[in-house]
């Protein structure tokens, strides 16, 4: 029956990575303080599983705080560490534990890593549970793992393919550089206008002050657009992204994204005196945008009260509809709720934004 080991830990592997290890090379240390021989017999399966995935840089530790030590000194990325009573407990009818320690500093390397471990941990239990029921009482290897895993649970998106972080960041990426033309582009072309002393001369000329308006919002949105469509074309280009969705709703997602924040950069310009008082408001507006609004990570992770404040920015359900769309393939229906809140947000801002707009030129 020794013989069929190697071949339960062939069948493990595939088990445990069917489509490839999320992570590659990672410097895991292993304190092994059992004082009976299963925990070295642990290692050996470890070892074994290793070799066939590459998953881990797999190096020796002492105790916790060897790893801790390693840890603070960027040794390694995490460890693993098996008690001292690991065997007698297993001996005994016990369950045996097994302590995973994480680097708390890099939060989203951690989750990977005890979610990979925690699954390859509980898959050498399991096969060694099916080995041991297989030679010591002879039962079959289907009937073994039947007994064991009763439940067998496979994953499958609504989308083909695998899900990779420029997928998911490529929505929010196209939104904040449309975001980022419109809140700097109006407020630096008007502010500056007035600085050099060129706008007294545009005010004076006989043609309203809608007008002028117009003619800074229009460059400035042509010029977010075209910023919007030239990060999609790289994101496609150079980083694979695929579009599920209509190409056409992308579009028009993003002219949708340049309306709602066309009011806001007017509305910067209207109570700034010059372009170095609207950059720092528009500085101070932009960048809590950026970060609270899902473009680098899921609003899901953030606290409640951040959560809360993300749905007051119109970036947030740009964001949101894009992805849907570029990577769920989302049709207008899905989307329907964030489009008529960014309509909402435009039309708002700018039925604010403009009156005050043309209060401030008549001063």
């Amino acid at each position: 029956m020794l013989v069929m080991m190697p071949l339960f830990m062939m069948v493990m592997v595939g088990f445990i990575f069917p489509t490839g290890s999320s992570i590659s090379d990672t410097p895991i240390a292993i304190a092994n303080n059992d004082t009976g021989s299963l925990g070295a017999s642990f290692v050996q399966k470890l070892e074994v599983i290793n070799n066939q995935t590459g998953m881990m840089k797999l190096s020796t530790a002492t105790n916790f705080d060897d790893i801790k030590t390693k840890l603070q000194n960027s040794e390694v990325n995490g460890g693993i560490i098996i008690p001292e009573n690991f065997s007698s407990n297993l001996q005994t009818g016990k369950q045996g534990y097994i302590t995973i320690v994480i680097d708390q500093s890099n939060p989203q390397m951690s989750v990977t890593i005890q979610g990979v471990l925690s699954k390859t941990i509980e898959a050498i239990g399991q096969q060694t549970a099916i080995f041991n029921l297989n030679s010591t009482y002879h039962v079959s290897i289907a009937t073994a793992t039947s007994m064991v895993t009763p439940y067998t649970v496979e994953s499958k998106g609504i989308i083909p393919g695998e899900p990779n972080y420029f997928q998911f960041v490529a929505p929010g990426i196209i939104a904040m550089v449309v975001m980022m033309a419109l809140m700097t582009g109006l407020p630096h072309a008007i502010s500056y206008e007035k600085d050099i002393g060129t706008l007294d001369g545009m005010l004076a000329a006989p043609i309203s002050r809608l007008s002028i308006i117009l003619g800074k919002v229009s460059a400035q949105t042509i010029r977010g657009m075209i910023q919007g469509f030239i990060i999609l074309l790289l994101a496609v280009i150079l980083f694979g992204v695929v579009i599920e969705g209509n190409i056409l709703l992308v579009i028009a997602l993003i002219i949708l994204t340049v309306f709602s924040f066309v009011g806001l950069g007017i509305l910067i310009t209207s109570f700034t005196e010059n372009e170095e008082t609207a950059t720092m408001v528009m500085m101070t507006l932009m960048f809590p945008m950026m970060f609270l609004s899902g473009v680098f990570f899921p609003l899901q992770q953030m606290p409640w009260y951040m959560q809360d404040l993300a749905h007051f920015l119109p970036l947030t359900y740009a964001t949101t509809a894009l992805r849907k769309v570029m990577v769920l393939g989302a049709d207008a229906t899905a989307v329907g709720t964030e489009i008529l809140i960014l309509i909402g947000f435009g039309i708002i801002l700018l039925a604010v934004a403009v009156p005050m707009f043309r209060r401030a030129m008549s001063k």
